[in-house]
């Protein structure tokens, strides 16, 4: 309780409150660890609450009925998500699921504490409205780069991202993962790292990719016409 009390306290809202607000919050927050590839929510599983990520990473998604995973967004630590409270936020309407990108901690602030704190103080309700409104908009920009990204730049900038993010030259990742954090089909990302590897631009090991020219990975992502 005292480390989550710790961490309630990063959060925006919380000078805001009152100190009966304060107390109850506390009481009801604790802390959760999840292993890699661990589910965290499932939409219409119930109501998590306000999520927020103090270690490790977590990817948020669609699930088609055919198992197709759509990637969201993903939190880093410091990052708070919102939308696993649909009960408090009735303009979801949407199945959202949340997993460990990577071994994680979690501070959650269960949906009742928090559909309380909501609805007792402005400035949780403004914390809501802005934080949902980053997400929406993170979801936008994810699925427009679905439909209208060629996915050679996408994964490009993928692997950068994930190498800058680990400050390593190699992205450990299957390409059944790759797919799955891309929203593609596994065939087609290995069609894509063999041309890559191919050009140069990477070297392909079991179970990771090395960058081996990121100059050229990052022109890639950038450009507009053909691929390598």
């Amino acid at each position: 309780m005292e480390e989550a009390a710790k961490q309630l306290a990063l959060l925006p809202f919380w000078t805001a409150l009152s100190a009966a607000e304060r107390d109850m919050a506390a009481r009801a927050a604790f802390l959760r660890r999840y292993d890699r590839g661990q589910p965290i929510y499932e939409g219409g599983s119930g109501c998590l609450g306000l999520v927020c990520v103090v270690s490790g990473g977590v990817r948020a998604y669609l699930l088609s009925e055919e198992g197709r995973e759509v990637t969201l967004f993903r939190l880093a630590p410091g990052d708070v998500c919102i939308l696993s409270a649909s009960c408090v936020i009735q303009q979801i309407t949407f199945d959202l699921h949340i997993a460990a990108e990577r071994a994680c901690e979690l501070l959650v602030l269960p949906a009742e504490a928090f559909e309380r704190l909501e609805g007792s103080c402005e400035a949780v309700r403004s914390f809501v409205h802005a934080r949902t409104a980053e997400r929406f908009s993170a979801a936008m920009e994810a699925v427009q780069r679905l439909l209208f990204e060629r996915f050679d730049r996408r994964l490009a900038g993928f692997l950068l991202a994930e190498s800058e993010k680990n400050g390593a030259r190699e992205v450990r990742m299957t390409h059944e993962e790759l797919a799955r954090q891309l929203s593609s089909a596994r065939e087609v990302v290995a069609r894509t790292l063999k041309r890559f590897a191919d050009a140069g631009l990477v070297e392909l090991r079991r179970g990771a990719v090395r960058l081996i020219d990121p100059a050229r990975l990052r022109a890639l992502a950038a450009s507009s016409g053909d691929g390598p």
